[in-house]
């Protein structure tokens, strides 16, 4: 009958999203395993941080630790004092540089000079959900880590919720200006990169332990004379917001904002617990550390990050005078590794410094060259260190277990093959991996 029959759609024709779907649903053992997934799950756990940052913040007291100190601090400069060595909250003296001052004074009149702690929590879980996302964008990027693993890097870590919403640290802040340095490396925006990562120096002068991989890149990419004028933006930034206080007393401001050879206290210590207090205190033991710092840096440098059998002095050359076009450098793993090395021979670590690793510990832990380092091992790793992390005060246990995972991730990183041996196709598909 004519107009009578029916034609039948096809079984093999579905619409695309009902195929995504129907593809989702048969590999839904493998969405936790499979990096295709990463945006997908990393997604889910973003929005999931929100209803869990509002209900730490809501339910889980509030502990005065440096907030009231900070807030005593700026007020200081925003009651006209200058001079740095004047300076102090109740934790003692003004220790960071001027970047600091700038954006406390902010949070100082948005939070009604300090007092409204709970606008300043909320403040505080922003810049969490902020830093979340600028660490989810290089792990996207890079399709190193398998997505189950970003539950770990969020939903369980009690110590980041607490360091982040629970005690207002600056550790945070200035992690959140780094990480989004780092994404703009990613995007070859070397210039605004710079000027963001100098902001963070001038928040917390942890963010210099980045600066050895940061100069290998700079001189792999672009080789000395046009690495110069980079340089000079991070110092001039450093001195423009610095000028108000060295125009008053430099020497105060740079001693107390940069200062270098400050000494720990042994009660606060999460890495050397299990050493006697007068070696922990004893400036020959501060020397080995730095020792073994710069020589494990320049072993990375030589080893791991420069091309077997090419000269370090080719890298003062422009990339176009040298004898072997330079291959895109993998980005996030040297800058990552770079901090990472400093972590592991910090002449002390407190609390509130888990920040300045944590969410770069998933990439190195899966960058390492020992094959049989399975999932379980490596997960086992992270809970280790979180527990670590979370054992207060710190043990002889605690502290020595921090510095075997730490020598693990270091000699797996070590193990890896050199990133210049990478093959070329897998850099031009992940050259920033």
């Amino acid at each position: 009958m004519a107009g009578g029959s029916v034609r039948k759609k096809s079984p093999g024709t579905t619409s695309p999203f009902l195929g995504k779907l129907h593809s989702l649903w048969q590999d839904k053992h493998l969405v936790l395993f499979k990096t295709d997934y990463t945006l997908l799950v990393v997604s889910i756990l973003w929005f999931l941080e929100i209803g869990i940052n509002v209900w730490v913040i809501r339910k889980v007291p509030y502990t005065e630790i440096d907030w009231k100190a900070y807030m005593d601090e700026v007020e200081g400069v925003i009651n006209g004092t200058y001079d740095y060595t004047k300076l102090k909250g109740d934790t003692g003296p003004l220790v960071y540089p001027a970047g600091f001052v700038y954006i406390f004074s902010a949070l100082y009149y948005i939070t009604n000079q300090g007092i409204n702690i709970r606008l300043g929590q909320y403040i505080f879980a922003a810049f969490y959900l902020l830093t979340l996302l600028l660490v989810f964008r290089l792990y996207l990027r890079t399709k190193k880590v398998p997505p189950y693993v970003f539950f770990f890097v969020c939903c369980a870590s009690y110590r980041i919720h607490s360091i982040f919403v629970l005690r207002l640290f600056n550790d945070p802040v200035a992690m959140m200006l780094l990480f989004a340095a780092v994404n703009l490396f990613l995007d070859d925006y070397w210039w605004l990169g710079c000027g963001i990562y100098s902001l963070a120096v001038s928040v917390k002068m942890n963010i210099l332990l980045f600066a050895p991989g940061l100069l290998f890149l700079l001189l792999s990419e672009f080789g000395l004379m046009k690495t110069i004028p980079k340089l000079s933006l991070c110092a001039g930034i450093q001195i423009l917001l610095g000028l108000p206080f060295l125009l008053e007393n430099p020497m105060g401001y740079i001693s107390r904002a940069f200062d270098l050879g400050r000494q720990f206290m042994f009660k606060w210590t999460v890495n050397w617990r299990f050493l006697p207090e007068w070696l922990f205190l004893n400036r020959q033991f501060h020397l080995l550390l730095l020792f073994a710092h710069l020589l494990t840096l320049l072993l990375f440098a030589l080893r791991r990050w420069k091309r077997p059998g090419e000269s370090i002095f080719e890298l003062l050359k422009e990339p176009s005078k040298r004898k072997v076009p330079p291959l895109k450098t993998t980005t996030v793993l040297i800058l990552f590794t770079s901090n990472f090395i400093g972590m592991c021979f910090s002449r002390s670590l407190h609390y509130q410094f888990y920040v300045w690793y944590f969410h770069t510990l998933p990439y190195l832990l899966w960058s390492g060259g020992v094959k049989k380092l399975a999932h379980l091992l490596r997960v086992l790793i992270l809970g280790l260190i979180e527990l670590s992390w979370n054992t207060y005060p710190s043990t002889n246990g605690s502290s020595a277990a921090l510095h075997v995972c730490h020598i693990i991730i270091l000699l797996c990183l070590w193990l890896a093959p050199p990133i210049s041996l990478v093959p070329p196709d897998a850099c031009k598909k992940d050259k920033h991996q």
